[in-house]
Formats: C-alpha cells, sequence, structure tokens
C-alpha cells in the first residue's frame, strides 16, 4: 500500500519525533534488484580497498559524534549523558572486525596436505544481498555487528531499522556512502511487517540478520521457511542473564557491577543481568548493600545531563514490566525499593521505578521470562550445584556471570573452569557482565537464537566456503 507511514514516539514526553513512508513492494523489488546488481561490482572490488573504505566510514561516522547522543535519547529514551558509550562501543567493533577481515577472509590453504601435482584451498566468498533487522534498544552497536562485516565481506546490505530508531539507519547509511561504499550497496527500507515478510520471503535476498524479541524470530522463522528458497537465518533474541555469587566474591565490585549490568539502559539489553543467585553466606549482606545502591539511581527526563536512568521505550513495555513486578508480589515476592522515592514513575506513563525482588522463585514469570525493564530478582543458594541448576532452568541462554575471587583462590579459578562446561548458555564471564568483546563470538542457545556474530566467526556467518580444486599436472 502506498504513502503507509510509520511515526516514531518520543518516549519521555509522548510526542511525535518523526515520520517515515513504507516503500510499494514494488518499489521494495526494485530496491533488492538494485542491491543485487551493485553486489555484482563490490564483490569484484579488492578486499583491501574494501577495508579501506571500511576505516573511511569510521572517520564519517566519528565526525557526527557530537549529534548523536541527544538524537538517540529522543528516539528511544536512553540517558543523553550514556550516549557517547554506544558510539564508543560502535567504533571498538568496527575497528576490530576491520582489523580481522584480511586473515578472516584470506583463503584457507591446504598445502601442506597437497598431493604432488594438485592444488586445494577454500575461499571465502560473499552470500549477495544481506537483510539485516535491527533493534531500537542499541541500534548503533548491533548495526555495527553485521552490516560492516557483510559489507567488508562483498554483500549488499538492506538495512532495516526498528521504527522507534529510525535515524540511527540513516546516519549510518549516510556514513558508509561518505565513505565511499556505492549507494545500492547500502540502502535503508523503512518497512511494515508484511513488506518485511516479502522482503526475507524474496528470491534476491540471500540471507537474513535479525536481532528483538523471541516472538520477532519466530516470525522471521516462519517467513524464511514459507519462502521459495532456502534464505539462511542468524537471530539474536532475549535473554533472561544469570549471575552467581560465590562465597568468596568481592562484594563492593560485585554489587557495583551487577546494579550497573542490570540497570544501564534501564535493563533494556538482551544481556541484562535479570536473575541473581546469591551464596547463603553472603546473602544478606548482599541484598542489603545492592538495594542501597539502586535507590541512589536518578530516574527522570534523559535529556538532563544529571539523570542516569531514563523511561522505558513505551507505554506498553512500562505496564508490562509493572504486572511481572506485581504478579510476583502476589505470589509471595518482597519487593524492596519503595515507590516513593521514584515518584515520577507512575502509571500511565514510561518511567519506571527500578526494583529489587526477594523472596523469589522460578514460579513466578520475574525469573523466568524475559523483562526488558529495571527489575531483578535476587534467591539464596547454599552451592554451586544449586546455582548451576537454577541458571540453566531457563529457556534463555545468552550470557551468564561468574563472581568470585579467582585472583586471590586458585580453587575459585579451577571452580569457574568447572561451571563454565556445565552452564547453557553462549557467553560465560568471570567477574564482568552485560558486554561484548568483538574478538568473542556472540551466539545464544535456546530460545536466545541461533547464528553467529562478532570475531572471525561472523565473517563465517556472512560468507559462504567455495572449495578449489586444481589438477596442475596431466601427465
Amino acid at each position: 500500500m502506498s504513502g503507509e507511514k510509520q511515526t516514531t514516539i518520543i518516549p519521555h514526553s509522548q510526542q511525535p519525533l518523526i515520520s517515515r513512508t513504507y516503500p510499494t513492494q514494488t518499489e521494495l523489488d526494485a530496491t533488492i534488484k538494485d542491491a543485487r546488481e551493485a553486489q555484482k561490482a563490490w564483490s569484484q572490488v579488492s578486499l583491501d580497498e574494501r577495508i579501506v573504505v571500511g576505516r573511511k566510514f569510521m572517520d564519517e561516522f566519528q565526525k557526527m559524534s557530537d549529534e548523536i547522543p541527544l538524537e538517540l535519547t529522543l528516539q528511544m529514551g536512553r540517558p543523553v549523558s550514556q550516549g557517547a558509550g554506544e558510539i564508543r562501543g560502535f567504533l571498538e567493533r568496527a575497528e576490530y572486525m576491520l582489523s580481522i577481515a584480511a586473515k578472516s577472509l584470506a583463503d584457507v590453504s591446504l598445502e601442506d596436505t597437497d598431493k604432488p601435482g594438485f592444488r586445494r584451498f577454500i575461499r571465502r566468498t560473499p552470500l549477495g544481498v544481506v537483510l539485516v533487522i535491527a533493534p531500537w534498544n542499541f541500534p548503533y552497536l548491533v548495526s555495527i555487528n553485521s552490516v560492516l562485516p557483510a559489507i567488508v565481506a562483498g554483500n549488499a546490505v538492506i538495512l532495516k531499522p526498528s521504527p522507534q530508531t529510525p535515524l540511527t539507519a540513516e546516519r549510518f547509511a549516510l556514513a558508509l556512502v561518505r565513505a565511499g561504499v556505492p549507494k545500492n550497496i547500502i540502502q535503508v527500507v523503512h518497512m511494515s511487517p508484511a513488506l518485511t515478510s516479502h522482503a526475507i520471503q524474496h528470491p534476491l535476498v540471500d540471507f537474513v540478520s535479525f536481532t528483538g524479541s523471541v516472538v520477532g524470530g519466530h516470525a522471521v522463522e516462519k517467513a524464511a521457511v514459507e519462502g521459495a528458497g532456502f534464505t539462511g537465518v542468524a537471530l539474536e533474541l532475549g535473554g533472561k542473564d544469570p549471575a552467581y555469587v560465590r562465597p568468596d566474591a568481592d562484594l563492593t565490585y560485585t554489587i557495583g557491577e551487577l546494579v550497573d549490568g542490570a540497570y544501564f539502559n534501564s535493563g533494556q539489553s538482551c544481556c541484562a543481568i535479570e536473575r541473581i543467585y546469591v551464596h547463603e553466606s553472603l546473602y544478606d549482606r548482599f541484598v542489603a548493600e545492592f538495594v542501597q545502591v539502586v535507590k541512589s539511581y536518578k530516574l527522570g527526563d534523559p535529556t538532563q545531563p544529571t539523570t542516569n536512568l531514563g523511561p522505558v521505550v513505551s507505554l506498553a513495555s512500562a505496564e508490562r514490566i509493572r504486572k511481572q513486578v506485581a504478579d510476583a508480589v502476589a505470589a509471595g515476592a518482597k519487593a524492596l525499593v519503595p515507590a516513593d522515592l521514584f515518584p515520577i514513575a507512575q502509571s500511565g506513563t514510561t518511567y519506571v521505578a527500578p526494583q529489587v525482588l526477594i523472596d523469589v522463585n522460578h514460579t513466578m514469570d520475574v525469573m523466568m521470562e524475559e523483562t526488558f525493564g529495571p527489575v531483578v530478582g535476587i534467591q539464596k543458594v547454599s552451592s554451586d550445584e544449586e546455582a548451576i541448576k537454577l541458571m540453566n532452568d531457563s529457556p534463555y541462554g545468552l550470557t551468564a556471570s561468574v563472581w568470585t575471587d579467582a585472583q586471590a583462590n586458585p580453587d575459585s579459578e579451577k571452580a569457574f573452569l568447572k561451571i563454565i562446561d556445565q552452564l547453557e548458555t553462549g557467553t560465560v564471564f568471570l567477574n564482568r557482565c552485560d558486554y561484548l568483546d568483538p574478538a568473542l563470538a556472540w551466539t545464544g542457545v535456546k530460545n536466545s537464537g541461533r547464528g553467529v556474530s562478532l570475531s572471525k566467526f561472523g565473517y563465517d556467518q556472512l560468507t559462504r566456503a567455495k572449495s578449489v580444486h586444481m589438477k596442475i599436472k596431466t601427465t
């Protein structure tokens, strides 16, 4: 349907910010066809030249860095004081993926095992047209994981941003084009759900990289399966990420890190800490000190520099989070942060007070289903074995963290190394959380999705192996 629009609503004021018009299906088909034609030429540009363009892109993006924080705050609500962190992370990931591109995309030689008269190698070749469906919560940080590596590998990219953060994709594409990427190699397309399904099923789309909810992941998978071809799909979905605090943890350090890991971006992160298991020997002190730190947060207008906790993204999200807390309390949980500390957090607004729940258990949604808000449940455990069982008792498996004084106690490091093999998760942290190291593969298990981004394995996902078998001597 021609002329259909999406409008971005500013989370904290609930006023419209910007509107974008969807293309018609015919226009979308033309965009995908243009991408395919451009990709044929782009794939013939040398890898060295593509890497040079990637580095120019970083320079172009940095030129925009002063404009991005407030613009991002108005789109998705994160405090403006925290916008620079996303820019730093974006550039860190871009730099790393460019630094390993030549090695990751080089031919894989088999010379050591070749027989006389033969030569064999494996070449990494681009997939073609990659559709990247980006989320709103960390729109720059997540998009860079797939968009830049896909383009450096020789693919064309169609970037569909969230309706909540349309300007982020447009800035991303502008910096790429200014750096020398042909315009049809990176195209931003705002799409309705129906148009998105059409793009996923399009015969000229070779791969789909989706980051979002489990429900959204199912919709992407269903659309791909119902298409005419065998479109590859990578899904980076939700999490209910646990932390386990062992008896010898450095409490002051651990509490500071876990509070930040739970409440940064109002808890709206797939790898936010949403449930904490604390050894019984530390439990009472941990809870008391954790709550005191949470009470010090400044919830308010995210455009103000003193605010460190902003609204959640929408009224619907705010009400869902409040209901999950209320249901837990009705089932026997105890809320430790008084409502009157955060009077701005009223029903009917997007402001949600940070909350700590104890007396929780795994019959409650707050310990089993993704909250995506500033809420954490804390549960007492008596042993590593009990903690591992509870950490694994989840439909999700994105990250998990263990907190222990491994430096002072060699037995603690041995215990950690034993624990990691028992955890059903894509990433295991020791004494840190809520962080993506671009040198490590970002992946999940169970309902947290499938596929890989970042690291050399991220390039493997965005290319296909082409085997070359040469018989040089024919006599």
